[in-house]
């Protein structure tokens, strides 16, 4: 195998595992450190920190990867994606298939330097990352699943810094589901017509018209969530500031969201990194301080 066919390999299964997009990673990334911060109180074990943030690039990826190969014959009808690897032909479903199995094999293979709660909590991981991009033929609700899927980090996060997984790790989990369903119905938003065409499911068609009134509600449920973790947790006002930046930010993406244009959508949903942020700097300040 020749040096440029080697090289081409690299950059079409990097476009794959969308390294080139890192606001995948950085939205699935912020409930897993705001779980691994609270669980150690501001002082994340350095093993634990680094196999989690390994282990949300490598899954993250692994999902786009499996998402591809699931959608190889619905890509190629929708503006967006009709340009991604698999879809244009640059990827075989084979090798798409070999790479999702490679970076699944990494990730546990980290997760095995964790306590054995870890591990078997990382077996529930593996199936709901590997189904998550079928539901979308099966249910309107792909979006809550990809919220269960990839918020289960949350609850492994806690068993891997402190052996259990307590009540506030539930709480965070479900604040997390909800968080990953607005911001990915969002997304949805964008491709709503070409779904419709298509007959691919999801939240944004689910919820019609309503759409912006119940995300709306789910934003104030995940404000609300925040809120009752900072009081079992005793947080101080850095992480309550961080709450209302991160309710500001909610009412903005509502505002891009108001007429449905399919890049307002979009901004709204990037604007979601900056949600995750704000908690997180709110988390981290409030325990440099105590």
């Amino acid at each position: 195998m020749n040096k440029a066919l080697i090289l081409d390999r690299g950059q079409q299964y990097w476009l794959l595992a969308r390294f080139d997009r890192p606001i995948g990673i950085l939205i699935l990334l912020w409930p897993t450190l705001w779980a691994l911060w609270v669980a150690s109180d501001g002082k994340p074990d350095p093993l634990v920190f680094t196999v989690f943030v390994l282990g949300v690039i490598l899954m993250r990826a692994a999902g786009c990867v499996i998402n591809d190969y699931a959608d190889r014959e619905f890509d190629p009808h929708v503006e967006r994606t009709k340009q991604r690897p698999i879809a244009s032909g640059r990827v075989k479903p084979k090798e798409a298939l070999i790479v999702f199995a490679v970076l699944c094999l990494i990730a546990f293979s980290l997760v095995l330097l964790m306590n054995r709660l870890t591990i078997l909590l990382s077996f529930v991981a593996a199936f709901l990352a590997a189904s998550y991009p079928f539901m979308k033929r099966y249910t309107h609700l792909p979006q809550a699943y990809l919220g269960i899927a990839f918020g289960w980090a949350v609850p492994m996060a806690f068993a891997a810094q402190t052996g259990t997984v307590p009540l506030v790790a539930w709480i965070m989990y479900l604040a997390t589901v909800l968080w990953a369903l607005v911001y990915d119905t969002m997304y949805a938003m964008v491709d709503k017509e070409d779904d419709l065409k298509i007959g691919v499911k999801s939240t944004a068609i689910l919820f019609g018209d309503k759409d912006r009134h119940i995300m709306a509600v789910l934003q104030i449920m995940i404000i609300g969530l925040l809120l009752v973790i900072g009081r079992m947790e005793n947080l101080t006002w850095p992480y309550y500031i961080g709450v209302l930046v991160a309710a500001g930010l909610s009412v903005y993406q509502q505002v891009l969201i108001f007429n449905r244009e399919k890049s307002q959508c979009f901004k709204a949903f990037l604007n979601s990194n900056w949600f995750g942020l704000a908690v997180f700097c709110g988390l981290a300040l409030h325990y440099l301080l105590v």
